[in-house]
């Protein structure tokens, strides 16, 4: 039996395990930086499977970063995502409906990360049982990476050096987009992301409008100044109307905003003292996010004066732009092809029927999406990605994966996750398909399938490995770019999160009636 046999023989002896444990995730579904169960959840296991865990890595509280080691060899990365969505709370059931006492504004898997995490951790496993069984040498490094729906925890990584000293990363993701389903990218990686939360606090509300020696003023129709509220409103309405000025019409660039809750809706005549605007800018390149940033900064300075505040502005993430690797791109799509896409049985496929009819849909022929059950060529996926992308721009869309790929050889690959054919469909349907264990299984055998394949691979083939490296060190060194996150973990901010109170659990938005 070969090392990559014993692998998948791992897998299939694991299905049952790695379906539990995938559930587990699904249903502790915590949200950017709370991610506090599924991160002991990790490296608890971790443990368990002979790996050396440091908790919190990087500063971040809910990171780890997990070793181990068969004696002297290249190392190869991996990692889980485990963070979940506010506003997504979606039982694993064919029908609309949020976890058991839940809000359905709770947090919920959409990628989802639970089967990114739990196919990327089956992959780790099988690979550590082949070195074993054959006696090859070398080690795995697994990372927890947090938060990365607002692109927190990999950019800080990166700073921090957990990525230096591989021999390769392997980076796996639930399909979200076509053509990039059961395929590698090619050449057009992910873009940059910046993201920042502007705090207007309002100190000194009695000083807007006053003059010197004032008498103490009639508490409700006193001039005092607008407040932090009014900064925040103001500064989200003004970048939402200047948004198409600040930069060319070109590169697929995107500026989204979220207001964190800081509890100031009092609905009295007080002015706010704090109010808190989070954007996440997802662009080609560095230098179109720092133009980005500089007109929202003088955005933020004037809405501050005119309401009587003061801002702050602080990061979240600063991510780069990613760098391909041909070489790893091929030992994975080599991998992808050995294994196959994931297969649904007919039980699977009734789900998804079901679901389909719960979402009005006419339900009639295969509910599933055909890209699901097929493997895309990296070269004519790569095609069909650049047909709307002018030819000098090299990156598109934004995950920070990126940041792994400027410290070691990366690849990065999409297995199908379960997508109804037709529609369209409401956000829940998706989200169902991701939780429900005989639609969402498939992904995570597959996933962990091909990374243990690629990551033997890599560990047992010099010339494939130096290929990648040689790559590697040439793309870098053309246009070198460091990592960019000076910042610490923005861990204490107001992130939406559960709470303990005297009912039990709950999401920080209590459930209706409650």
């Amino acid at each position: 039996m070969s090392a990559a046999d014993t692998a998948r023989a791992w897998v299939q002896a694991n299905k049952a395990v790695l379906s539990r444990d995938c559930a587990t995730i699904f249903d502790f579904a915590e949200p950017a930086w709370r991610e506090y169960r599924s991160a002991d959840w990790y490296v608890a296991r971790l443990r368990a499977e002979g790996f050396d865990v440091e908790e919190g890595s990087g500063g971040m509280p809910t990171a780890f970063c997990a070793q181990w080691s068969n004696g002297d060899g290249p190392v190869i990365g991996m990692y889980a995502e485990y963070d979940a969505v506010p506003g997504n709370c979606q039982a694993a059931a064919p029908h609309e409906a949020p976890r058991e006492g839940l809000s359905p504004h709770a947090a919920g898997h959409t990628d989802p990360h639970s089967a990114l995490g739990i196919g990327s951790l089956g992959g780790l496993l099988a690979t550590k049982a082949a070195m074993q069984a054959h006696g090859i040498r070398g080690g795995l490094r697994f990372t927890g990476e947090p938060a990365e729906k607002v692109r927190g925890s990999k950019p800080i990584h990166a700073a921090k050096g957990y990525y230096d000293g591989l021999a390769a990363m392997l980076s796996y993701h639930p399909f979200y987009m076509l053509p990039l389903c059961n395929t590698v990218r090619r050449d057009t990686q992910c873009g940059a992301a910046y993201s920042m939360i502007y705090r207007f606090i309002c100190d000194a509300p009695h000083r807007w409008g006053a003059t010197d020696g004032a008498p103490i003023p009639q508490s409700h129709s006193d001039v005092r100044a607008p407040g932090a509220n009014d900064a925040l409103v103001m500064m989200y309405s003004q970048g939402r109307m200047l948004r198409d000025a600040m930069l060319s019409h070109q590169g697929g660039w995107s500026i989204s905003e979220a207001i964190l809750s800081t509890g100031q809706a009092t609905a009295d005549n007080l002015p706010a003292g704090l109010a808190e605007l989070q954007y996440l800018v997802r662009v080609p390149t560095v230098e179109m996010a720092e133009t980005v940033t500089a007109r929202l900064d003088e955005i933020a300075e004037h809405c501050a004066a005119m309401t009587g505040c003061r801002v702050e502005r602080h990061w979240v993430s600063k991510s780069r732009p990613g760098l391909s690797n041909h070489a790893m791109a091929d030992v994975v799509w080599d991998a992808l092809q050995q294994v196959g896409p994931p297969v649904w049985d007919d039980a699977a496929k009734s789900l998804m029927a079901e679901v389909r009819r719960n979402c009005g849909v006419k339900d009639e022929g295969d509910p599933i999406l055909p890209a699901c059950e097929a493997l895309m060529d990296p070269a004519e996926a790569e095609a069909i990605l650049r047909r709307d992308l002018p030819p000098s721009q090299m990156n598109s869309t934004s995950d920070d994966y990126t940041d792994m790929s400027w410290h070691a050889p990366t690849a990065r690959f999409y297995i199908a996750r379960p997508a109804l054919n037709g529609g369209p469909y409401p956000p829940w349907a998706m989200n169902a398909l991701g939780g429900m264990p005989k639609t969402i299984d498939p992904t995570v055998q597959t996933a962990a399938r091909v990374l243990a394949l690629s990551a033997l691979r890599v560990l047992q083939d010099d010339t494939a490995r130096q290929a990648a490296w040689d790559e590697f060190t040439r793309r870098r060194d053309a246009a070198p770019i460091p990592p960019l996150a000076d910042y610490a973990p923005p861990v204490d901010f107001k992130w939406p999160e559960y709470v303990e109170t005297p009912r039990g659990r709950d999401w920080h938005i209590p459930t209706w009636g409650a």
